[in-house]
């Protein structure tokens, strides 16, 4: 007999039980269990009650459980499925993301930290019931903890961050994005605790100011990734105090801070030269001379966002394509001054012919059918946005296709406003009107 209750079957001493597990669920996927003749088969030779014992003692076995996602299961998860995981899995659990559960609270949790103290990667995005209380739960028991998500845990108070950086101080990757309560004393608290931090994500805490950014420049000279989108308070003092010391920076979200200027981007050119990513949407000040500068000093930038920075020019694009060969995707969208010559030296360049596969150009009234006869270089293109781009025609997207058949290309294009009916009792239609 393969398995019994002694487990003294040969092929459970030899064979891993996730390898058991995975042939388990190929037999039961994959015979053929309609046919009488088969089923009849698989009963006299005991071959179900087999797979009903095998598989009652491997799935109640909870070291078989290390990784656990209920994100499908969101409405249907309350607390006391948590807990009895939590008490099934115990000290076995590494992983377990509830991203979405919202039924799910401190209390269900508290029972989890105590039952799984070598948890190391907890997602808790959009579990808005949690409060400060979780954050407790989880400073006493999770010691282990290096990845935590918080996204839109709106309860969260800066008495979590203590908490936090007092209990789990291998932390390495923190989502605080949309805690719209924490400022920088909670910032000052967390990092005091947790310098081995490599991401920072402060999507939406609009309370921060430059402050908190040079409590992180004091404590987490390990960080990788910071993200600040929408954080409005931050200034040009605030990124330079980052960049001076988070030299390791790779990559840094300022979309939607828009009182930067372009000592920000000087400040990441001088200190920042393993930047890989960019995100600078909304940030309407930038120019030109700054993004000269960072692409003469930032030869690893694979991604920027520079949607409605409207004030950069074809300039800026020669610069790219002449300093930055391994740019993947630029997003120049309702960056109105960008003319077909910008995207001809971007598609004659190394990055055109060899790396770049989305460009964004929403809203740049300026690009014409010429541009795309230009992009048919960039062989590796596979997503193209020409929202609102007027100047651009279906003939002309129609001859790069032809070029380029795997390429996306996302377009718009208004219905012809109709001629005005005789005598003048017609009514006009704009151009995004349809006529049905």
């Amino acid at each position: 007999m393969v398995f019994s209750n002694n487990d003294e079957g040969l092929i459970n001493k030899k064979l891993p039980k996730e390898l058991l597990l995975r042939m388990l669920f190929s037999l039961l996927l994959n015979f053929t269990w309609s046919n009488p003749e088969c089923t009849k088969y698989v009963h006299n030779i005991g071959l179900d009650s087999f797979c009903n014992v095998a598989w009652n003692i491997l799935a109640l076995d909870g070291s078989n459980w290390q990784r656990i996602d209920l994100f499908n299961f969101q409405t249907d998860v309350e607390g006391r499925v948590v807990e009895n995981i939590s008490k099934r899995c115990g000290g076995f659990l590494r992983k377990l993301s509830l991203r979405g559960c919202i039924g799910v609270g401190d209390s269900s949790l508290k029972t989890f930290a105590q039952n799984c103290r070598n948890i190391e990667h907890l997602n808790l995005n959009g579990c808005t019931k949690i409060t400060d209380s979780t954050c407790y739960s989880l400073s006493r028991f999770c010691s282990k903890l290096k990845h935590l998500d918080l996204t839109s845990c709106v309860s969260i108070t800066n008495s979590s961050l203590k908490g936090i950086s007092e209990g789990c101080r291998n932390l390495e990757y923190l989502n605080l994005s949309w805690c719209d309560q924490i400022t920088k004393d909670g910032i000052e608290a967390l990092v005091r605790g947790c310098r081995g931090l490599k991401a920072l994500l402060l999507r939406g805490c609009t309370q921060l100011e430059d402050e908190a950014l040079k409590h992180i420049q004091n404590y987490c000279q390990e960080l990788v990734s910071l993200n600040l989108q929408s954080c409005s308070r931050i200034t040009d003092g605030g990124v330079v105090q980052i960049c001076r010391g988070c030299h390791r920076l790779q990559a840094l979200c300022l979309s939607g801070c828009g009182n930067l200027t372009d000592a920000s981007l000087t400040a990441l050119a001088l200190n920042c030269p393993r930047l890989q990513i960019l995100e600078a949407a909304r940030c309407s000040h930038l120019t030109d001379a700054g993004f000269t500068l960072l692409a003469r000093n930032c030869h690893d930038l694979e991604k920027m966002d520079l949607e409605e920075c409207v004030l950069i020019t074809d300039s800026t694009l020669v610069q790219l394509s002449i300093h930055c060969p391994k740019l993947q995707a630029l997003s120049l969208s309702h960056c109105e001054l960008i003319t077909d010559d910008g995207i001809l030296h971007l598609s004659n360049s190394t990055c055109g012919h060899e790396k770049l596969r989305v460009l964004e150009l929403d809203n740049c009234l300026l690009i014409t059918d010429v541009a795309l006869e230009h992009l048919e270089n960039c062989r590796g293109l596979e997503r193209l946005e020409l929202y609102d781009c007027q100047q651009v025609t279906r003939a002309g997207i129609k001859r790069m296709r032809a070029q380029l058949p795997h390429v996306k290309v996302h377009a718009y294009f208004a219905p012809v406003t109709p001629p005005t009916a005789v005598g003048g009792s017609g009514h006009r239609l704009c151009r995004c009107c349809v006529i049905l």
